[in-house]
């Protein structure tokens, strides 16, 4: 199955100039949601101890991975959502900056984790989350999303991690 058949362009969203790709239909469809958590789950079983979500798509996809997997799921979030201890990582935005959290106990040590988003653009997002998990202490196996769009060059902010997308927009 093609999986962009499942993936819907907004324009202008959540600014103008944006192309917003929304992955609600690809998730609302029972095959090719199947099919994402089966090539994750293929590529990676026997490989991670723990799949790391970042917020919030990459918690939908995430889960569903873990349990593919029989391993555990681990949270990254915007400041101030997480109840517990936790280190935090600040990254570069087009204009601006951001933060992500993650508990200070997310996951045990040593740990082999699979960072997972629904979408790689510029890499920012993804890269504070390598930043965290190497943190704790942790191991990045990879990093896998549903959608890169390659021509943000996402893939240079996480140059000593192996990336893996199931659709790439050049």
């Amino acid at each position: 199955m093609d999986l962009r058949e499942h993936i819907r362009d907004i324009p202008d969203f959540p600014k103008p100039g944006i192309i917003f790709k929304d992955i609600t239909p690809m998730l609302a469809h029972a095959e090719a949601l199947k099919q994402i958590i089966d090539d994750f789950a293929a590529e990676y079983r026997g490989k991670v101890d723990i799949v790391l979500g970042i917020e919030s798509r990459g918690f939908i996809v995430g889960a569903a991975v873990a349990y593919a997997l029989g391993v555990g799921l681990a949270l990254v979030r915007k400041p101030g959502k997480l109840p517990s201890d936790t280190y935090v990582a600040e990254y570069d935005l087009e204009y601006g900056s951001d933060k992500l959290e993650i508990h200070s106990d997310a996951f045990g040590h040593p740990c082999r984790v699979l960072v997972l988003d629904d979408l790689l653009a510029t890499g920012g997002t993804a890269g504070a989350a390598v930043q965290l998990v190497r943190k704790l202490g942790g191991e990045v196996v990879a990093c896998a999303f549903i959608i890169e769009l390659g021509f943000l060059g996402g893939r240079a902010k996480l140059v000593d991690c192996p990336v893996h997308s199931l659709v790439n927009y050049e």
